[in-house]
């Protein structure tokens, strides 16, 4: 994780995760599943919010130019291991399911990062997402 104190932006300098998926049929599928969750996790964490106005409940966030989905420039190198020594005892192949595997644990992974690169400069709480302005107003709170 690396944040600009001067601007609130964060970035995300790799990630990596371990997944219990019984046994793998397809590896590229379940490393495509697992990126796409990954990716949708740090979405969650850092740019997506859903806005309204205060005064008339219009929807301020209704289009993906306001919504804030991550772009892939914007996604980090990652390192996926998954473990397969334990085969699922319930269904005849032994798999288990993946498609969500990286969104649970990337949304709390990254804010909790976000928190530990703050942490020397006072901040100990901040809410998802992590946007620039935040960040920002985190670190001028803090200090």
């Amino acid at each position: 994780m690396e944040i600009d104190p001067e601007t609130g932006v964060v970035q995300v300098v790799a990630m990596s995760s371990v997944d219990d998926i019984g046994r793998i049929i397809n590896h590229m599928i379940v490393e495509g599943q697992v990126h796409g969750g990954i990716a949708q996790g740090i979405g969650q964490a850092l740019y997506e919010q859903v806005r309204y106005d205060a005064d008339s409940g219009q929807l301020l966030s209704g289009s993906l130019m306001d919504y804030g989905v991550p772009r892939a420039d914007q996604m980090p190198p990652m390192n996926n291991a998954f473990e397969e020594g334990a085969p699922c005892r319930t269904n005849l192949l032994g798999v288990k399911g993946v498609g969500e595997l990286g969104t649970i644990g990337a949304a709390p992974s990254v804010v909790h990062a976000v928190l530990d690169a703050l942490a020397e400069r006072g901040v100990t709480h901040i809410e998802m997402p992590c946007t620039p302005e935040r960040v920002w107003r985190a670190l001028g709170s803090a200090t």
